[in-house]
């Protein structure tokens, strides 16, 4: 099917902005402003648009027998399903569309959608990362920002189990309530020679470890450290289609549907630290 040219008084003649450059730009978007795309996995096998995908665990323990993992099934594999449908539907009045286009319409809400879409990735992402991480307790005596992160940061660097021989900082992700990325920062400031630019708002990495604020995180939860690729969430979009009009209405709805899933592939590195 042919793309749908914009008829819009503000789009320049010889250019016309299409439905689907304005869908691309809501991805990337996305994509940008999105914390969890910048933490999440993309080590999957399959396609998305098939409801499922499968995703491999972080493991750097000893090696298996020769076979084992045929003999398994090719490996350590976790399933993830793309069980969340949400959908963007806005009415636009026939008017509107009659003026400035469809095309013009669209660009409008673009921004929106795409913030909609990021409000609501993010927060599913660290949602599931606090639900099925491990909970974290500073040790008595140790209430100081700065000792409680680093207590954090060595408990995760020296995770052992079956899969973890131990994390490299550089792999890690430590993400920060707002109120707590200030105390961090704070006493970043309070330092005669803290390596940052104090005037700026972010500070990058503290003790080799990326730091984040994220007004995102679940009720209570101070920070979640993790290591990149942590929590999986395959999403698909669908792009945007000719606006349809609505029932008994002179009114035209223009809609944005995406589906997803989230699931933590390593829940035994995630740390949370919530309030007591």
């Amino acid at each position: 099917m042919a793309r749908t040219n914009a008829i819009s008084l503000l789009a320049g003649a010889s250019t016309p902005a299409t439905l689907a450059e304005i869908y691309g730009l809501v991805i990337e978007n996305v994509q940008k402003g999105a914390l969890s795309t910048a933490l999440k996995s993309n080590q999957y096998s399959g396609n998305p648009a098939a409801g499922s995908v499968e995703f491999s665990r972080f493991t750097n323990a000893a090696s298996k027998d020769y076979g084992t993992a045929r003999t398994a099934g090719a490996g350590d594999k976790i399933t993830v399903n793309l069980s969340t449908h949400k959908e963007i539907v806005e009415e636009v009045a026939k008017f509107d569309l009659d003026t400035f286009g469809v095309a013009d319409i669209m660009r409008r809400r673009a921004d929106n959608h795409a913030q909609s879409m990021i409000r609501e990735l993010d927060s599913a992402f660290f949602a599931q990362a606090a639900t099925e991480g491990t909970a974290f307790t500073p040790a008595s005596g140790v209430t100081e920002i700065q000792g409680v992160l680093e207590s954090m940061v060595q408990t995760l660097e020296t995770t052992k189990n079956d899969n973890t021989d131990g994390v490299d900082r550089d792999l890690m992700a430590c993400v920060l309530s707002p109120a707590k990325y200030g105390e961090i920062r704070t006493f970043l400031d309070t330092q005669s020679n803290p390596n940052v630019d104090t005037a700026g708002e972010e500070f990058g990495m503290y003790h080799g470890v990326r730091v984040y604020s994220c007004t995102r995180l679940p009720a209570k939860t101070n920070a979640l450290l993790m290591i990149f690729g942590s929590v999986a969430q395959p999403v698909v979009t669908y792009p945007y289609g000719e606006p349809e009009k609505i029932p008994l209405s002179n009114d035209m709805a223009v809609s944005l549907f995406y589906d997803y899933g989230t699931k933590a592939l390593t829940p035994d590195l995630i740390l949370k630290w919530a309030e007591a």
